[in-house]
């Protein structure tokens, strides 16, 4: 081969690298290297409000604890960040990701060995116990004083497996909101559910009558396999861990809701 036919093959076989990389980057990579999209240019997270202080509306837009964690996220990634609402057992079970709804999960999830089983989970980011939601001087304050009483709990949350694990008489609600609406309207006499989410709702008559020690800890998911996603994620959690980051988003969401 002559060395102007070596240089014109060379220079061909360039074009074609560069052509495939520029595909590859159109079909949803961008500045954040190997990581994908749904949609491109978009870190989209499926959440489930209201769950204040995590996830709530405020002012007609989406904002708390773990809607600040992700937008870290997607700003180290160099994208937008756009939650979607989703029901907490499409989030939880993997569902949601697998059917391409969003790229990620965030929604105080605990991780678990059953969830672990539907999608990977990032490293932990919080520390989680169950709490009591009660009406003011009802004398719940412990397991043993809901003996006989009607409980409301979240479907598909630890707090509901932590009732039946325990044989209360549990009446199950989508959301939280609903949970707390139910506690209001006398159909249940107490709701469980995680001890950081109550303090918003013990006003007004309503008090924390106990807190159940059960170790939890939330993580961020993504679909199983999405390992460079993953990894973005827990640079991203370590970052903010470090730089002061998390610090600050913990005083303006978690410290004022334990009053």
């Amino acid at each position: 081969m002559t060395r102007r036919r070596l240089a014109a093959t060379l220079a061909l076989s360039a074009l074609a690298l560069t052509a495939c990389s520029s595909t590859a980057t159109d079909a949803g990579g961008d500045a954040s290297g190997d990581v994908s999209f749904i949609t491109p240019g978009t870190l989209t997270v499926c959440t489930n409000p209201p769950y204040e202080p995590f996830e709530y509306q405020e002012g007609g837009k989406l904002v708390g604890f773990d809607i600040a964690v992700t937008q870290a996220v997607a700003d180290d990634l160099g994208v937008t960040l756009t939650p979607v609402e989703t029901g907490f057992d499409g989030i939880q079970s993997g569902a949601a990701l697998n059917a391409g709804t969003c790229d990620v999960v965030a929604s105080a999830i605990t991780i678990t060995d059953a969830r672990k089983g539907k999608l990977d989970f990032s490293d932990p980011y919080f520390d989680a116990n169950q709490g009591l939601l009660v009406p003011s001087g009802s004398g719940l304050d412990s397991l043993e004083s809901l003996a006989g009483k009607k409980v409301g709990v979240q479907q598909a949350t630890t707090g509901a497996d932590f009732a039946k694990e325990n044989n209360l008489d549990t009446l199950e609600y989508e959301d939280l909101g609903l949970q707390v609406q139910g506690l209001k309207n006398g159909d249940v006499d107490a709701i469980i559910n995680d001890i950081a989410v109550l303090g918003p709702y013990a006003t007004d008559g309503y008090e924390v009558g106990t807190e159940f020690v059960t170790g939890e800890q939330y993580g961020l998911g993504v679909k199983k396999g999405n390992t460079a996603l993953l990894d973005a994620i827990n640079a991203t959690i370590k970052r903010i861990k470090s730089d002061g980051t998390y610090d600050d988003i913990y005083a303006k969401y978690i410290a004022p809701s334990q009053g």
